[in-house]
C-alpha cells in the first residue's frame, strides 16, 4: 500500500498553508492564522477517525502532525510576510491537499475492510471536511455548497478511480498515484478553466407559488 504516513503529513502541511493563505485573505491575526490552519489539516481526518470509531484520533495519538502544522504555518507566515503569494496560490495548496487527503482517508477506510461507497464516502470526508470547518470560521459560503469551481466532485472521482482500479487489478500504490493525479488534474483543469457543474434554478412561477 502506498506510504499512508507520508501522505497524512504531505496533506496535513499542504492543507495548514491553504488554511493560512485563506487567514490572510481575511487579516487574520497570529494566532487566528495558526487555528485556521489547524483546524484546516486536521478537520477532515478527525471527523473520518470519529465516524469510524479510530481512537485516539490521529493527531492525538501521534503529535507529529501538530508539529507539521505549526512548521507549515510558520514558513507560509514569513513567506507571504516577504513576498507576494502566486496568484491562486490558495486553490492550488488547497487542491494538492485535497488529493493527498483524500487518497489516505480512502486507504484508512480500507483497512477497516468497509464497502467501496463507504470507502469513497471517507476519502471525500477526508479530504472536504477541513475546508468545510476553514470556510465557515472565515464566514464564508462552504466551496462544496457554492456555485464555484468543482471541488469536492474531484474527490468523489478520484476516490471511484482509486477503488476500482484495485478491484480491476492494479497495485494498490499506483492506485492511490492514479487516484490522487486524477483529483489533482480536474481541480487544475477547473482552476485554469473554470468548470463548474449545473446550478439547481427554480422556475419563477415556482417561486412565486412558493
Amino acid at each position: 500500500m502506498f506510504d499512508l504516513y507520508l501522505l497524512d503529513l504531505l496533506g496535513v502541511a499542504v492543507f495548514a498553508v491553504s488554511g493560512v493563505l485563506a487567514a490572510g485573505r481575511k487579516q487574520l491575526d497570529l494566532l487566528g492564522a495558526v487555528v485556521i490552519a489547524t483546524v484546516t489539516a486536521i478537520g477532515g481526518g478527525t471527523l473520518r477517525d470519529l465516524l469510524l470509531d479510530r481512537h485516539p484520533v490521529f493527531w492525538i495519538q501521534n503529535p507529529v502532525y501538530l508539529r507539521v502544522i505549526l512548521v507549515a504555518t510558520g514558513l507560509t507566515i514569513i513567506y507571504i510576510r516577504f513576498c507576494r503569494p502566486p496568484f491562486k496560490a490558495l486553490m492550488i495548496a488547497d487542491a494538492l491537499g485535497l488529493s493527498f487527503f483524500t487518497i489516505a482517508g480512502a486507504q484508512i477506510a480500507e483497512r477497516g475492510s468497509y464497502p467501496a461507497i463507504t470507502i469513497v464516502i471517507m476519502g471525500v470526508m477526508t479530504g472536504v471536511a477541513g475546508g468545510v470547518v476553514r470556510d465557515v470560521l472565515l464566514v464564508e459560503i462552504p466551496a462544496i455548497l457554492r456555485r464555484t469551481k468543482i471541488y469536492a466532485t474531484a474527490a468523489v472521482v478520484g476516490s471511484l478511480v482509486y477503488v476500482y482500479l484495485q478491484n480491476w487489478g492494479l497495485a494498490a500504490p499506483a492506485a492511490a498515484l492514479m487516484g490522487m493525479g486524477t483529483i489533482a488534474a480536474i481541480r487544475f483543469a477547473a482552476i485554469v478553466w473554470g468548470l463548474t457543474l449545473p446550478t439547481l434554478q427554480l422556475l419563477r412561477d415556482f417561486e412565486k407559488d412558493g
